[in-house]
């Protein structure tokens, strides 16, 4: 029997989620379940509320951040590349490159292997461990910007026009919405990397993980809360808040704030008008068409279950490279972390 129709046999899509049949515990599932196995802290993979959970320590550290008592009943860290065994699968984690502590989940039984690669990019991020392609049977692959429009920019470039709208308006903040886990650290960093020094002011929703980071070891530089701060001290500064910021009250306060957005769907022009969005960044954590299908031809997958985005286009790829493909449809993904 060829293994992949083993796979589907042991492994498959359910009411909450990806299933592991005789492991049985879940992937990533949409709602609270007895084993979870979480690929990373993003709330639409990470749920609330589970039984037992198993992931990198710093996916549950995220979790209890977010969660508190909830983050689940029972957590167990497991270390990157190490193996363990569950009612007989074989399992390990190895990195993603999306935020801290992601990680896609190596599963193998009865001699063929699966591979769900939870969300990923294949650009550098100098606050996660970059992505480790493994060789599978089964590829299961996000879809998030699975169109060949989506290729993004530099994220270095996207820094530096940043940068260059600060010295052409010196009087005027600069308010960067960046989604709390993962985009906001990375783009501070990615600005210490350029040697701005000044201090980063904070959203108030954002300085529980930006601590986090700096606990695992991802320095992030003089950052101070803008809640408070006078007017006068912001002008001229770079403010890092959740996107939604901009349209609240919170923002009128600032001094003639220069508006921005880091995302891969600044990409859309559409996106950008609605938004409202001055200064748009291309600056994504997830990979771009050209990453995603470079990274299937990668895993040498005979067989390719694509979920959590425009899974259409990456099917029908897939099909013209004789790679068989179905799409999961999977309830429950969002946006959250583009």
């Amino acid at each position: 029997m060829h293994p992949i129709t083993r796979i589907a046999d042991w492994l498959a899509p359910g009411a909450a989620g990806l299933y592991c049949v005789p492991g049985g515990f879940h992937i990533d599932p949409s709602r609270a379940v007895e084993r979870a196995v979480i690929t990373h802290g993003h709330s639409d993979h990470a749920r609330p509320g589970h039984a037992h959970v198993l992931a990198t320590r710093e996916t549950l550290a995220v979790m209890r951040e977010r969660y508190g008592a909830n983050a689940g009943a029972s957590q167990q860290a497991l270390a990157l590349g190490e193996w363990i065994t569950i009612n007989g699968v074989r399992l390990k984690l190895v990195p993603a490159g999306h935020v801290l502590g992601s990680a896609q989940v190596v599963l193998e039984w009865g001699g063929a292997r699966a591979v769900i690669s939870g969300d990923y990019k294949r650009a550098a991020d100098p606050t996660c461990l970059p992505f480790e392609p493994v060789r599978c049977d089964l590829f299961v692959t996000e879809a998030t910007f699975a169109l060949p429009v989506f290729r993004h920019e530099r994220a270095a470039d996207e820094i530096a026009r940043l940068l260059a709208s600060l010295t052409t308006f010196p009087e005027r903040s600069h308010l960067v919405g960046a989604y709390g886990l993962g985009k906001s650290q990375r783009l501070i960093r990615l600005l210490r990397d350029t040697g701005y020094d000044r201090t980063i002011w904070l959203h108030g929703a954002l300085t529980g993980l930006c601590a986090l980071y700096q606990e695992f070891g991802v320095d992030l530089g003089p950052l101070a809360p803008a809640t408070g701060a006078p007017r006068e001290q912001l002008r001229g500064a770079i403010i890092v808040a959740p996107p939604s910021a901009a349209r609240d009250r919170w923002a009128r306060r600032l001094a003639d704030p220069v508006i921005s957005f880091a995302s891969g769907w600044m990409r859309v022009r559409g996106r950008v008008r609605q938004s409202g969005v001055e200064l748009p960044l291309v600056v994504s954590d997830h990979a771009d068409w050209d990453e995603l299908t470079a990274t299937i031809a990668e895993t040498g997958a005979e067989d390719v279950w694509v979920t959590h985005g425009r899974e259409d286009a990456l099917v029908y790829w897939c099909g013209t490279r004789g790679i068989r493909a179905r799409a999961l449809a999977l309830v429950g993904r969002e946006d959250e972390d583009a």
